[in-house]
């Protein structure tokens, strides 16, 4: 998976427009091998990005679980805690 592309579902606060936007759009360049799209191919790239962040609201609208949702800050913290360990620098 892209390292850009974050999971969305079962966080409090919920993930906004903006994040399921940008993981779209991540998810699209990686497809595609675009960055920026020519303008030959800016129409085709933002209708897929649409279409894919369309799609990703009605997943996360539609999954359930029993699980307590988990802490944006917690998360965080524990990704910088695993990078400094991974890549021995301090978090």
């Amino acid at each position: 998976m892209c390292r850009n592309i974050r999971t969305l579902f079962n966080f409090e606060p919920p993930a906004t427009e903006l994040e399921i936007r940008d993981a779209s759009l991540q998810f699209v360049r990686k497809l595609s091998g675009f960055n920026v799209p020519s303008r030959a191919n800016e129409a085709a790239f933002e209708r897929a990005v649409e279409q894919v962040a369309a799609s990703a609201r009605e997943l996360i609208g539609s999954l359930v679980t029993t699980a307590q949702p988990r802490d944006r800050q917690t998360e965080a913290a524990r990704a910088r805690a695993r990078s400094a360990t991974r890549f021995g620098r301090a978090a």
